[in-house]
């Protein structure tokens, strides 16, 4: 009886240890092919496209690429903040001002993958925010810790800042608390593309 059961376990170690290996090459392998087919719908927007979905289930497409030069940052921004399109990448909020156009522009993401460098931002670093049609520039001129309640009373038409929004604070393990981080950042230059 210890025998067998000996080599129920020596068969089924490994072959969970396999399962768990397969598990996170899936994940990983899942995350590599949707940057993929973001930066090719990405492309296809920067061509003229309008809403070009990555993938054919998708409810989201990409509308800005937002850059941190100095932090080796540069993610594409997808339509909405809804968690699925946080999955991918940081979202727009449909709310605010669209990326290119006047007002401010507010994009939030999550603090432990794609915003995770706004932990170590500060008071005048640079954004780039490319749209389909320009590239505006932006410095940081601020950053707070406010309640999650705040977010929906941001001023979205009165000036052209950028404003990054994410989970509150960093190291916790548990997120969706009752903090957020904010980043606000004042418009500088931009440049038509084409």
């Amino acid at each position: 009886m210890i025998h067998t059961f000996k080599k129920i376990v020596f068969i089924l170690l490994p072959l969970c240890g396999l399962w768990f290996i397969g598990q996170g090459s899936y994940i990983h392998a899942k995350a590599v092919l949707a940057q993929l087919l973001l930066e090719t719908a990405w492309t296809e927007t920067l061509e003229g496209q309008k809403e070009v979905k990555p993938w054919p289930w998708a409810d989201t497409w990409p509308i800005a690429r937002l850059s941190a030069p100095a932090y080796g940052v540069s993610h594409i921004v997808l339509a909405g903040a809804s968690g699925s399109s946080l999955a991918f990448g940081p979202g727009h909020l449909f709310s605010s001002a669209k990326p290119g156009g006047k007002g401010n522009v507010i994009i939030s993401g999550h603090r432990d993958t794609h915003f995770s460098f706004l932990e170590n931002i500060k008071k005048g670093d640079h954004f780039e925010l490319q749209s389909n049609t320009k590239i505006s520039a932006y410095q940081v001129t601020d950053i707070q810790i406010i309640d999650k309640t705040k977010v929906d009373s941001i001023p979205v038409d009165s000036e052209n800042k950028l404003i990054l929004i994410t989970c509150y604070p960093f190291d916790v393990i548990q997120a969706g608390g009752p903090l957020r981080y904010m980043v606000t950042a004042e418009f500088k230059h931009s440049f038509i593309l084409g």
